[in-house]
């Protein structure tokens, strides 16, 4: 009997630990920006097709990266969601890593804030997408001491050899 009571004093034991101490890692960084400027490197892009032709959004996420942004995802609107022309979404409506995507585009997007801890920002092109500036802007001004939370970027891991990543 006092087997069996030890064994469940340490199951509730492990179960309160496990249920109270979170192992997620955090998904972004506060920190004051250099300069007070924010650079496409500090920013993980995710572009997706809402409505645009097929290989858009390869494309665009391929011009982004070029430019200096980090790119997160590249796939279909993942809710479904269909767009007139572009739509760009972030932490909030008017989050600096929003407007600094928002600024390689020609045409106006619409700016949607959704909460986001991560601080990602999604590029859902549609059916009226154009195209990028020839040069977006390079950089946008922060308030100065200001602190952001930057999203951790994290490098691709190489798949060990035999291991089906699917």
């Amino acid at each position: 009997m006092v087997v069996l009571l030890a064994i469940l004093v340490g199951g509730a034991w492990w179960g309160w630990n496990s249920l109270t101490r979170s192992s997620a890692e955090a998904n972004c960084v506060d920190q004051t920006l250099p300069n007070n400027r924010m650079v496409p490197k500090q920013v993980v892009v995710n572009v997706y097709n809402g409505g645009a032709k097929a290989g858009t959004a390869a494309a665009v996420a391929e011009e982004l990266k070029k430019r200096g942004f980090n790119i997160g995802k590249i796939a279909n609107e993942p809710k479904g969601d269909k767009v007139d022309v572009v739509a760009v979404r972030g932490a909030t409506d008017k989050s600096p890593e929003l407007r600094l995507v928002a600024g390689q585009l020609t045409q106006k997007a619409t700016p949607v804030g959704d909460n986001r801890p991560d601080h990602t920002v999604d590029l859902v092109l549609g059916r009226g997408y154009k195209t990028l500036k020839v040069k977006g802007i390079p950089s946008l001004t922060v308030p100065a001491g200001s602190t952001h939370c930057l999203p951790i970027v994290r490098g691709t891991q190489p798949i060990p050899s035999g291991q089906d990543p699917n």
